[in-house]
């Protein structure tokens, strides 16, 4: 780094922060020539993310893109956006990891394999855009695939699956659930009613 004052290079850095954001390290630097203190600033280059479409044509990597497929194939389904947010990252860490540039098909693929580990119809659905089958037959090739995937861990049971009721244990209604109706309660018979009813017995 030249100094600001005399040119020279002849630095070193004598304090490093990194402030709340965590993209921007902020440092405190020395000349050894003039002694001078100065800060700088120092940001890692941001890598290009490319898609490369079936065609050949080079596009840019887009993951609100990417994430509004995933949000369309998972509507009306009990899936958080967060866990769509979670694939479309893991995507574009994949991408990074790939040197900054992936196929569509490996994307496709990608996208595809997350939603099985969050909601296979959410699966199914984006398959049948992506996949481009030309019959049914190859739609129900790509389900039996799908099938074959592994299930879900225990630590990733969805959200609306309730807990199994211990030994001696009532089950609870699932919350949102209509309760059963109460049957009527037997009538109390009064003092009186008894008494009466205990000498037309016994007279």
């Amino acid at each position: 780094m030249r100094c600001p004052y005399c040119s020279q290079t002849s630095t070193r850095v004598v304090d490093s922060r990194l402030p709340e954001p965590g993209d921007v390290v902020r440092r405190r630097r020395e000349c050894g020539s003039c002694g001078s203190r100065f800060t700088t600033h120092e940001r890692a280059e941001a890598v290009a993310l490319t898609v490369l479409k079936r065609d050949g044509r080079p596009e840019a990597f887009d993951r609100d893109k990417l994430l509004g497929g995933l949000l369309r194939a998972a509507t009306k389904r009990p899936v958080r956006i967060e866990q769509l947010e979670g694939v479309a990252d893991e995507i574009a860490q994949e991408v990074r990891r790939a040197g900054g540039e992936l196929g569509a098909e490996r994307v496709g693929e990608l996208a595809l394999r997350g939603l099985i580990g969050v909601d296979r119809v959410a699966a199914i659905r984006f398959a049948s855009v992506y996949r481009r089958f030309d019959d049914l037959a190859e739609f129900e090739a790509e389900l039996r695939r799908l099938e074959t995937e592994p299930e879900l861990g225990a630590d990733q049971l969805p959200l609306h699956v309730a807990e199994a009721p211990g030994p001696g244990r009532v089950p609870s209604a699932p919350e949102g659930s209509i309760p059963s109706p109460r049957g009527p309660r037997p009538r109390r018979r009064n003092t009186q009613e008894t008494k009466r009813r205990g000498h037309a017995e016994h007279p």
